[in-house]
């Protein structure tokens, strides 16, 4: 399938010159079309052919990801996502803090067009049979002054860092409890980590952004990233509305599941902590 680009040209940061790069580099080498974000925000009707016959391959510069929260508003196939300030940290490749890109930002510029091009000419390979994810039915309630915090009783592991991990075949879903988004209220934005990452558990999987907080995703196991939820990513208040079911963040393929599992809670151990975390605010 064709693809088309689109990325962020937010000249004022170096990031958007570096995503500016990426794109062309990876429009020359994969024959991908580039998208103008200015010309898709004014006159969408442009690009609609071009995005029913592409594939969209989305560059992010920084961390506000313009890129992907224009495409959110898109019927649009998405194939690959790619955060110039993400594969600088994951490549361990700094650049210059300029707004044209010096001899590190090119080199950088370069290794992830050269990756996003070997990932879009990647074989197909034949999917899994897909998991099972069945809304949980039974929950324990824990309640504190007018709060009532939802915890489901089975199929679900905790860390104490608020953030939980179901297992169906060979994928985790990982997400944050009830208790969590209740205490971040309304969530702003979803910065999910980038498929293909590898986790440690106990490492970070993502941010949460809301009024009153910054909340750094604690991943309850490690492995590698498969999949982001999209509709999450696109739509943070599903984040709020079902954290346990359509909330969920990332799914991860596990590494060493049975020794993670070691170190997480059940349900009604989770519980023990949400009262004792409820009573000391």
């Amino acid at each position: 399938m064709k693809h088309a680009i689109l990325s962020c040209t937010g000249l004022d940061k170096p990031e958007g010159s570096l995503a500016r790069e990426v794109a062309i580099r990876a429009a020359e080498a994969a024959g991908g079309e580039i998208i103008c974000p200015v010309l898709l925000n004014r006159a969408p009707a442009r690009y609609r052919k071009t995005l029913s016959e592409c594939a969209l391959v989305i560059v992010d510069g920084c961390s506000t990801r313009c890129a992907s929260r224009l495409a959110g508003a898109l019927d649009a196939q998405v194939a690959r996502k790619v955060s110039i300030s993400d594969a600088a940290k994951t490549l361990r490749m700094p650049f210059e803090p300029t707004l044209r890109p010096g001899t590190g930002g090119m080199a950088l510029a370069q290794a992830v067009a050269d990756q996003l091009v070997r990932d879009l000419n990647a074989p197909a390979v034949a999917a899994e049979p897909p998991s099972v994810w069945e809304a949980p039915v039974e929950f324990l309630v824990v309640t504190h002054d007018k709060f009532e915090f939802r915890i489901p009783l089975v199929d679900y592991l905790f860390n104490e860092n608020d953030c939980w991990v179901r297992v169906s075949g060979g994928a985790a879903r990982v997400g944050i409890s009830d208790y969590m988004q209740q205490r971040l209220t309304d969530i702003s934005f979803f910065n999910p980590p980038q498929p293909g990452a590898v986790i440690e558990q106990f490492g970070e999987v993502g941010t949460l952004e809301s009024a009153k907080a910054v909340f750094e995703i604690v991943s309850p196991v490690s492995g590698t990233v498969v999949a982001v939820n999209a509709a999450a990513a696109d739509n943070s208040a599903l984040i709020n509305e079902d954290p346990y079911g359509a909330g969920w963040l990332v799914e991860i393929k596990p590494a060493s599941l049975e020794q993670d599992a070691a170190l997480l809670v059940d349900g009604a151990a989770y519980a023990e902590i949400v009262k004792r975390k409820a009573a000391e605010e």
